[in-house]
């Protein structure tokens, strides 16, 4: 297991962690759903749930990351620069 590194730890990481722990949640009942012969619509319907949970925990991470990381390695950007940043983070939301 890895050691805590405050260094990488944001104010968002608390509601990733909630939502995965829910997503997880929501997994281990899709495989109980499979295990008991669920309608197979009950089931896609669930997986799409848990795979948008997913892909939105991932957004947050990725957006949080160039929130704090990318800027504090590059450090203070002018109004120019900080175009480009922001042109980047809305398009790392179709990832």
């Amino acid at each position: 297991m890895r050691m805590k590194n405050p260094e990488f730890v944001h104010e968002t990481h608390p509601k990733i962690i909630k939502r995965l722990k829910r997503a997880n949640g929501h997994l281990n009942s899709i495989i109980a759903m499979i295990e008991t012969n669920r309608p197979c619509l009950d089931i896609a319907q669930q997986l799409h749930a848990v795979e948008k949970a997913i892909a939105q925990a991932k957004r947050v991470l990725i957006h949080d990351h160039l929130d704090h990381c990318l800027e504090d390695t590059v450090g203070p950007l002018p109004r120019a620069a900080r175009a480009s940043v922001d042109e980047f983070r809305q398009i790392a939301k179709y990832l």
